[in-house]
């Protein structure tokens, strides 16, 4: 078994055929090879205008990273195993295509700052994808939840009833998730954004190289400071995983939602055909199956964080061969993001809303108990536990009789508390429960509308 020509000059055999199956990443990480030929080229660039190779040299490397772009894109670029990644596939075909002046390419330079400097470069890319992504999500949830700002619902503590809240103002509750999302990637997008391009493998170089050009052309806010922490860090591809298992955690709490919304024991929404599957065996079924798999994204996605937390947790300083396994992960999860987010923005644009449905379940449970206990502290100036204790009382009550708040008598009602009247019944309804919760943040429909504007305006 030969050498790799590549990297083998000191090795008198080849690597055991189980050595070359544990040690090859092109099968995965071609997935970086626009960021590799683009941080290539301006490695060569920059190469030149210091004089460490000549101009020449440096327009041949383009022209032929160039060629071995459109190949690639083409389908028509032939990766190597034997070559073990995309770096490696990369140059050995320039050399094919330029000669000797492909070999100085790597001049000041080493793998270890080179799949640091394309990493940070394909993380940058697919942040500036998922926000975009979760920017058309939030637009989805805002124009159905301006739909539905008055349409009552129950809302839940427990999963069991509470009190009555819109549709609107629980769907504006996903709208602000998704913006602290945002602002989790903006943050990882600032972490990600140095350059470690001239890290070399660990020390730096000794070639009169200019960093800061580099890490400009390529979009760097600037280039790392220490050139150890350059080629060793992935702590920026944890935070990108970090932001992507919050927001999987915030899809999968709207996808459980679905999934129970849509059941016929609720019956508060309908998804199409378009995003329901049916049985196999049963005719009458209608799976939310998208939701589904979204909830089921969310533990493959939080599994990709933990790996490269257990893959980093014990690693010294610098760079060492197992955060080779950094990129499945992160490519996984990237993957798995950016179709769950599709998805559940796909699955709010589609939902149905049954409004009578959620308005029967929302009189259910005795939703506006709350508001008999609040009515009692402002018109009779009772402590507010004492109206809890009487409004326990009404509500045994009302479950004993089977029936809701609303329809007991005022003689009822005062047989518990004499000083109650008539005007009770006017905090009673649904509708007069929603409207009464002013206070910034709540659920009243003018507050709803009010906040669909404010994020109209927010994501214009």
């Amino acid at each position: 078994m030969t050498t790799n020509k590549m990297w083998g000059g000191r090795f008198a055999r080849g690597p055991a055929g189980i050595m070359e199956q544990i040690n090859v990443s092109i099968d995965f990480d071609r997935r970086l090879y626009a960021q590799d030929i683009a941080a290539s080229k301006v490695h060569a660039r920059m190469l030149a205008s210091r004089g460490i190779i000549a101009q020449s040299d440096a327009e041949a490397i383009n022209n032929g990273l160039d060629q071995i772009k459109a190949e690639i894109e083409h389908g028509t670029f032939t990766f190597s195993r034997a070559l073990e990644d995309i770096h490696m596939n990369v140059e050995a075909r320039l050399r094919e295509l330029i000669g000797d002046a492909a070999g100085r390419l790597h001049t000041a330079r080493s793998r270890n700052d080179q799949v640091a400097t394309d990493f940070r470069l394909w993380i940058r890319d697919e942040i500036d994808s998922l926000d975009a992504g979760l920017k058309a999500f939030q637009r989805a949830l805002v124009a159905k939840a301006a739909t539905h700002a008055a349409t009552v619902m129950p809302g839940f503590t427990h999963l069991q009833t509470a009190q009555p809240v819109t549709f609107g103002h629980h769907l504006l509750a996903y709208v602000e998730m998704a913006g602290r999302d945002r602002a989790r990637f903006a943050g990882a997008r600032r972490t990600v954004n140095e350059s470690s391009l001239g890290s070399a493998a660990l020390a730096g170089t000794s070639f009169p190289i200019d960093r800061e050009q580099t890490a400009r052309e390529l979009g760097f806010a600037g280039a790392m400071r220490n050139s150890l922490d350059g080629v060793s860090s992935r702590d920026f591809a944890l935070e990108f995983l970090s932001a992507c298992a919050i927001m999987a955690t915030h899809l999968s709490r709207l996808a459980e939602e679905i999934v129970l919304w849509s059941s016929p024991a609720f019956r508060f929404i309908r998804l199409s055909d378009a995003f329901s599957t049916g049985s196999s065996i049963m005719p009458q079924k209608r799976n939310p199956d998208a939701a589904e798999l979204v909830r089921a994204k969310c533990a493959r996605i939080t599994g990709d964080l933990v790996t490269l937390l257990g893959v980093m947790k014990g690693l010294p300083l610098a760079y060492a061969k197992d955060m080779q396994e950094d990129k499945q992960a992160v490519f996984d999860a990237a993957d798995s993001s950016a179709l769950s987010l599709a998805a559940m923005t796909g699955m709010i644009e589609d939902l149905q809303a049954d409004e009578a449905a959620m308005r029967s379940a929302a009189g259910d449970g005795f939703s506006t108990a709350t508001d008999i206990a609040d009515w009692i502290v402002r018109v009779l100036k009772k402590p507010f536990r004492e109206a809890h204790h009487l409004t326990g009382q009404i509500v045994a009550i009302a479950e004993e009789r089977n029936c809701r708040l609303e329809d007991l008598s005022l003689g009822e009602l005062q047989s518990v508390e004499p000083g109650i009247t008539a005007d009770i019944q006017s905090v009673l309804t649904l509708d007069a429960s929603v409207a009464s919760r002013t206070s910034f943040g709540g659920t009243a429909p003018e507050n709803v509308k009010k906040q669909v504007h404010y994020w109209q305006e927010q994501l214009k």
